[in-house]
């Protein structure tokens, strides 16, 4: 069983899932791939693992980074679940690419090479924005593409954090916009 609860953010109202092992998902209202791996059957109840992601949440938006994860169960694939691994080790303020994951996902699997497109769909359906930061990934070319709850909010998300934007910018065209 899932339990759902609401943040009010300065980037909107987010949407906590958890189960009894964890965070399941924490989604920007409009984002794409909403609720991708919720439950049908969910509840809006209260659960140990949504305080923990408040306390988070409050540290974060207050511009600090939070020193700690809240309880976090991630559901989706096994490649999924290599990526967003990934995603929870960019610092904070710092950004990587597709390619540098897919570098690094090749290298653990001692492999030549991995796909970018293959990464950034994984990263495109991380059901737990923010907190595993898929914000911070961006082109090879520093292009802010592919963020599923808008590029206006990775650009806010960023930007809190102190992340150097000088060399980034917003594609003029492009799917993920």
């Amino acid at each position: 069983m899932q339990y759902l609860t609401y943040y009010d953010s300065p980037v909107g109202r987010l949407t906590l899932a958890a189960d009894d092992q964890g965070l399941t998902g924490l989604w920007i209202e409009g984002q794409k791939y909403f609720g991708y791996y919720l439950d049908p059957e969910h509840e809006e109840r209260e659960c140990p693992a949504f305080a923990k992601a408040r306390e988070w949440l409050d540290i974060y938006f207050a511009g600090e980074e939070p020193d700690f994860l809240p309880p976090i169960h991630m559901v989706g694939t096994d490649f999924q679940k290599e990526v967003w691994e990934i995603l929870l080790q960019i610092p904070y303020g710092e950004t990587m690419t597709y390619g540098q994951i897919a570098g690094r996902i090749a290298q653990q699997r001692g492999l030549l090479r991995m796909s970018s497109q293959a990464v950034g769909g994984a990263v495109g359906h991380n059901e737990i924005s923010i907190i595993i930061p898929c914000h911070r990934v961006v082109g090879s070319n520093g292009s802010l593409t592919g963020y599923a709850a808008g590029i206006d909010k990775k650009i806010r998300l960023l930007q809190l954090e102190g992340t150097d934007m000088q060399r980034l910018f917003v594609p003029k065209k492009g799917t993920a916009l």
